[in-house]
């Protein structure tokens, strides 16, 4: 049983730095895409303050993203990469920081209470493996340093990780 903590009180560039070392730990008892997702997701849904959902879409024929692990309430099952935020990030291949999810052209609205959104797009070996999705219920909850922390936290999944079955024929 692992015990994990974050302190949201302190800056964020330290608050990340602490959640680094920790997310190796999480990530090192497997190698498993599903599980290491499952664990990510937790992560991050847990210790990341004012979240109301973390989680996965991962890349799907043709250009379409389909729901991954997550935690939070039940969310779309698939998002076309013309739509939506996360559609924007696999798209594009760039970090989407949402400071208001209402204003954004084509929102796709899983869940009404989401307010600001900040989406990752995972690559590895040069494939989009899928985008990692996080949420928040108040607007400009996301800045520079989550962008930064959460980017190097996610670099150490795709390091951790055995992307095998994502590129199964």
């Amino acid at each position: 049983m692992y015990t994990l903590n974050a302190d949201a009180s302190q800056p964020k560039a330290e608050m990340y730095a602490d959640l680094l070392p920790q997310c190796q730990g999480l990530l090192s008892d497997s190698r498993d895409m599903i599980v290491n997702l499952s664990q990510f997701s937790a992560l991050l849904f847990n210790l990341l303050p004012d979240l109301n959902w973390a989680g996965f879409y991962l890349s799907a024929a043709p250009e379409t993203l389909i729901l991954g692990p997550f935690q939070g309430k039940v969310a779309c099952v698939t998002i076309p990469f013309s739509k939506g935020v996360c559609g924007a990030a696999a798209r594009t291949g760039e970090i989407q920081c949402i400071a208001d999810v209402h204003a954004f052209p084509g929102h796709i609205a899983c869940d009404a209470a989401s307010r600001s959104e900040l989406v990752i797009p995972l690559y590895f070996e040069d494939r989009l493996i899928g985008v990692l999705d996080l949420d928040s219920p108040s607007p400009n909850r996301f800045d520079e340093e989550d962008v930064k922390g959460i980017n190097a936290l996610c670099q150490c999944l795709i390091t951790q990780t055995d992307w095998k079955w994502q590129f199964q024929a």
